[in-house]
């Protein structure tokens, strides 16, 4: 049978109450229960400070706390005394003739809430005993006490409630009841259910899935609106988690954003930001605006003040103390706008290097390669030219062209211990034995130069490391004295001092040195002391700097110096082990 709309809302009403009724009887009953609770608990922690005085004032160690049975007629007869170590094993209980295979106690409830409360307390059966009780322990310094009463018929009836009460809420309620009969045609259920819902969503906390209307058309508005609001709802929580997930990938990103209202109000900007907009300006701040004021960034300023019709996006670039970094403003349709800062000085240094390193090896490839091409054109020309000359121009050609070979070799091996170090093979290397084939493959060049080669390293000296790399450090410094230091020349290699990690090495030659200014930029790539230095002496440049990314290989560092006595000095570190 369909119940009307006043059968109905008497229905809903009567529910509301009895429930509002038993609600009120259960809470009624447990704060009763709670404060017969709490007389039991002081009676308790009573018992509890009275065992724990006497043991402080008589000065009882564990090791004698059977003495507190001498107190035990003081306490009430049926009351359990119970004392237990920080580490949970029980040294007292009264009511257990021994205490051999007495479990350990830690992991009592009373016990684990008095570790972090002044007192904890606990309703349930003894394992030791068999019987139930109500406990209540306390922590002291180094111990526990805990009491016991048994939790017989006398205290259940104690916590027994008084049904006054009861009866005095029931008459209520049946009084309440007469009265919803009377003032159920006067409200709306419908109306009711719209307002609730209205509240609740504007506490933003209502229960959509227990919203229900009547089958009126004015509860199928109701449920319309209802639907309404999920799809809203819906939605804010997906826009919520994109905006989530787009602040992470910025706070993840290596380059400053930020974002700005028309009005250049702050909207976001990440830490990259703030340490970015820092280093370019003068006095560092955590206000982002500071971008709009700063004199350096008055192009950016200049855009931002244009009309809204022009170009919506702007780049420009700033430099400071060795760093690059790349500005962009992109504004959008609603006239807010995005400032993204990129460091970019990584990319400009290599963008600068390898454009130097193209121009130096355009530039030492273009005279080899022109003089094969002249030595060439020439024979191709002169068809009838004397044997003599003719063998002149291809020995020359042949010179260029092993120059050529030698410069391609070189830049291969300073690129492969640049960027694929790895595949380097590492193995032990004696140092001795290999300067000793050092010398024996340039014995000629010794001769022919009048160059006296003196080794002092000592037979144990060895590094972990690559044969070839380590070959090619001295080589090419023994190479650079034949080359540029002249001829009657003392060369040493000397290991001077060594430590736990570290062979520290000199190499020197007798030779001319070179000017201070150019000490500090040798080992670069191409870097010629004097124009045509080394186009005129037929070396490719990169001796030097072969040398030292072989020693950075070892994990060590080299620097050159003149020597007082005349000639140069390279003094350089190889790590013993990698």
């Amino acid at each position: 049978m369909k119940l009307n709309y006043r059968q109905r809302l008497f229905l809903y009403f009567f529910i509301v109450f009895s429930l509002f009724t038993i609600g009120v009887i259960i809470f009624e009953q447990e704060r009763e229960k709670n404060y017969k609770t709490e007389i039991l608990e002081s009676e308790q922690s009573i018992f509890v400070n009275f065992v724990h005085n006497y043991i402080v004032q008589n000065q009882i160690s564990l090791d004698s706390i059977e003495r507190v049975n001498n107190i035990l007629s003081l306490l009430p007869e049926n009351l359990r005394v119970t004392i237990i170590k920080e580490d949970g094993s029980v040294v007292f209980d009264n009511n257990l003739d021994t205490l051999k295979g007495v479990a350990n106690h830690l992991d009592r409830p009373e016990i684990q809430i008095a570790k972090l409360r002044p007192f904890g307390t606990n309703i349930r059966k003894s394992a030791s005993v068999n019987k139930e009780f109500m406990y209540l322990a306390k922590h002291y310094d180094g111990y526990f006490i805990r009491v016991a009463i048994p939790y017989d018929i006398v205290i259940k009836k104690f916590f027994k409630t008084d049904n006054i009460f009861l009866y005095f809420i029931l008459f209520l309620f049946f009084a309440s009841m007469i009265a919803m009969i009377y003032l159920s045609g006067r409200f709306s259920k419908s109306i009711s259910k719209l307002r609730d819902f209205a509240s609740a969503a504007q506490a933003g906390n209502p229960d959509l899935k227990n919203i229900t209307f009547p089958e009126d058309e004015l509860g199928e508005i109701g449920e319309k609106i209802v639907d309404v609001y999920e799809q809203v709802q819906e939605n804010k929580k997906k826009i919520s988690l994109e905006r989530e997930k787009m602040l992470q990938h910025f706070n993840s990103l290596q380059e400053g954003v930020s974002f700005f209202t028309p009005k250049r109000n702050k909207i976001y900007a990440n830490s990259h930001f703030i340490q970015y907009l820092n280093f370019l300006t003068e006095k560092p701040s955590l206000n982002v605006n500071k971008i709009f004021e700063e004199p350096v960034f008055k192009d950016l300023q200049d855009f931002l003040d244009e009309s809204q019709d022009k170009s919506t996006v702007f780049t420009t670039q700033k430099s400071r103390d060795g760093k690059h970094f790349n500005i962009t403003v992109v504004r959008f349709e609603d006239s807010s706008f995005e400032i993204a800062i990129t460091n970019v000085t990584k990319m400009e240094k290599t963008r600068l290097m390898k454009q130097e390193m193209t121009n130096n090896i355009a530039h030492e490839l273009k005279t080899p390669v022109t003089s094969i091409r002249g030595y060439l054109e020439t024979l191709i020309k002169q068809s009838e030219i004397d044997s003599e000359r003719r063998q002149f121009f291809l020995e020359r050609a042949y010179s260029q062209i092993v120059r050529l070979s030698e410069l391609i070799q070189d830049i291969s091996f300073v690129t492969r211990m640049e960027e694929a170090s790895d595949l380097f093979e590492i193995e032990n290397v004696q140092i001795q034995p290999l300067l000793k084939e050092l010398k024996k493959d340039l014995s000629d060049k010794f001769v022919e130069n009048k160059i006296n080669f003196d080794i002092k390293v000592e037979n144990n000296v060895a590094i972990e490391g690559n044969r070839i790399l380590l070959y090619s450090i001295f080589r090419n410094l023994t190479d650079n004295s034949i080359t540029y230091g002249g001829n009657n020349l003392d060369i040493q290699i000397t290991n001077y001092m060594e430590d736990d990690n570290y062979y520290y090495f000199s190499y020197y030659d007798s030779g001319k040195g070179i000017d201070e200014k150019h000490l500090a930029r040798i080992f670069e790539r191409f870097y010629r002391v004097s124009e045509g230095r080394t186009r005129d002496t037929g070396g490719s440049g990169l001796g030097l700097s072969i040398v030292k990314n072989a020693v950075l290989f070892h994990k060590g560092e080299i620097v050159a110096k003149n020597r007082s006595e005349g000639g140069l000095e390279f003094l350089f570190t190889l790590k013993k082990k990698r």
